[in-house]
C-alpha cells in the first residue's frame, strides 16, 4: 500500500512573518545556447532560484524549484536548433515557471552565471586564442491581477588593461625635464632653446609610460520581458571602454602593442564607467526609457594595495537627457 508523507511545509508557521527569498542556489549544470551559426555554445552554469514566502506557510517545497530548472533545460535541448533563446530568455522561463509550480508565492526571482569562452587573435601574430568572459542572467517574475509580470537582465564582466592618466603626465613632464636639462648641458642651448625642442623630441621621439591595472568591467541591463540585448555587444563595450584589451596568449610583438595601446589610450576607472554609458546609450537605442542600466568598473590597483571603483545605476532614459540624446 502507498504511503502518504505529510504535507510538513504547508502547515502553519511557529512565527507568523512572511519571507522575501527562500530557495535553493549554487545549482551547477550545463546549458545549451543557440548560435546564429554553427554548433551551439554549452555553458558550465551556476543558478540561484528563489520564492517568497507567505506568512502562514512553514516552508516552500524546494524540489518543485530544481524540477522547473530540470524541464526547462530539457525543453531548450530539445529546440535549441530552431531557438533563438538567450540567457536572460532562460531565466525569464524558469521565473515565470517557478509562480506557476509555486501557487502560493507572488515573486520569483532566478541568478544565472556562466562563463563564455569567445575565441579571438592576438593583436599583431595573430595566434588564436580563446578569451573568457563571465555572463550573467537574471529574471523576476510578479503576480498581478493581469497576470505574470517579468523583467529580465543580462548583464557581462570582463577583465581588461588601464593606464594611469596621472602617473603618465608626471612621467611625461620628469622626462621632458631630463632632456631640457641635458641639452642645455650638453649642447649649449639657452633655456628657451632647450625647452621648444625637449618638447619636440617628447611629443616626436619618446613613447610615454605609467603604472597599469588590471580592469575589471561590468555591465547589466534590465529590460522588460519583449526586449533583447546581445550579451556579445555588452562585451565589446566593457572592453573597448578601458585602456586595452587582454589575451590569454601573448608573443613578444603582442605583448609591446597591448602595452603601447594601454599607454595611448590611460584611463581613470571613472572614465571607464563614463565611457561605457556613452557606449550604452549609442548601441542601444531600441530600449525604453525605462530600462535598467548598472555600469561598474573595478581598476585593481598595481602601486596601491587598494583598487579604486566608480559605478552608475540609473535608466536608459536618465542617460539619455543626460548626454543629450
Amino acid at each position: 500500500m502507498r504511503s502518504c508523507f505529510p504535507d510538513v511545509q504547508s502547515a502553519d508557521p511557529q512565527i507568523p512573518a512572511h519571507l522575501t527569498r527562500v530557495g535553493i542556489s549554487g545549482i551547477k549544470k550545463l546549458v545549451k545556447i543557440p548560435r546564429t551559426e554553427g554548433r551551439p555554445i554549452i555553458l558550465v552554469s551556476t543558478f540561484n532560484l528563489f520564492v517568497d514566502l507567505p506568512a502562514h506557510q512553514k516552508g516552500i517545497h524546494m524540489s518543485r524549484s530544481h524540477e522547473v530548472l530540470q524541464e526547462v533545460l530539457e525543453e531548450l535541448e530539445k529546440s535549441v536548433e530552431e531557438s533563438d533563446t538567450m540567457i536572460e530568455d532562460l531565466c525569464s522561463r524558469i521565473s515565470r515557471k517557478l509562480l506557476e509550480r509555486h501557487d502560493y508565492a507572488t515573486r520569483s526571482e532566478v541568478h544565472m552565471t556562466g562563463e563564455l569562452i569567445l575565441p579571438k587573435r592576438t593583436p599583431v601574430t595573430g595566434l588564436p586564442t580563446q578569451e573568457p568572459y563571465k555572463i550573467i542572467g537574471r529574471s523576476v517574475s510578479r503576480r498581478t491581477e493581469e497576470g505574470i509580470e517579468t523583467r529580465k537582465m543580462v548583464g557581462a564582466e570582463v577583465v581588461g588593461l588601464t593606464a594611469c592618466p596621472c602617473a603618465l603626465e608626471m612621467i611625461r613632464e620628469y622626462s621632458q625635464e631630463r632632456v631640457q636639462r641635458r641639452l642645455v648641458e650638453e649642447l649649449g642651448l639657452d633655456e628657451e632653446e632647450a625647452e621648444e625642442l625637449a618638447r619636440k623630441i617628447m611629443k616626436k621621439d619618446v613613447f610615454p609610460m605609467t603604472h597599469n591595472q588590471r580592469g575589471v568591467g561590468t555591465v547589466m541591463i534590465e529590460v522588460p520581458d519583449s526586449y533583447s540585448v546581445n550579451i556579445k555587444d555588452i562585451i565589446r563595450i566593457v572592453e573597448e571602454s578601458m585602456s586595452a584589451p587582454t589575451y590569454e596568449l601573448l608573443k613578444r610583438p603582442d605583448e609591446l602593442e597591448v602595452t603601447k595601446r594601454a599607454c595611448r589610450n590611460p584611463k581613470f576607472v571613472e572614465d571607464c564607467v563614463r565611457e561605457m554609458i556613452r557606449r550604452i546609450v549609442d548601441e542601444f537605442d531600441h530600449l525604453p526609457d525605462d530600462a535598467l542600466v548598472i555600469v561598474r568598473q573595478v581598476n585593481h590597483e598595481s602601486i596601491h594595495k587598494h583598487n579604486a571603483f566608480a559605478e552608475r545605476v540609473t535608466t536608459m532614459g536618465e542617460l539619455r537627457r543626460e548626454l543629450g540624446s
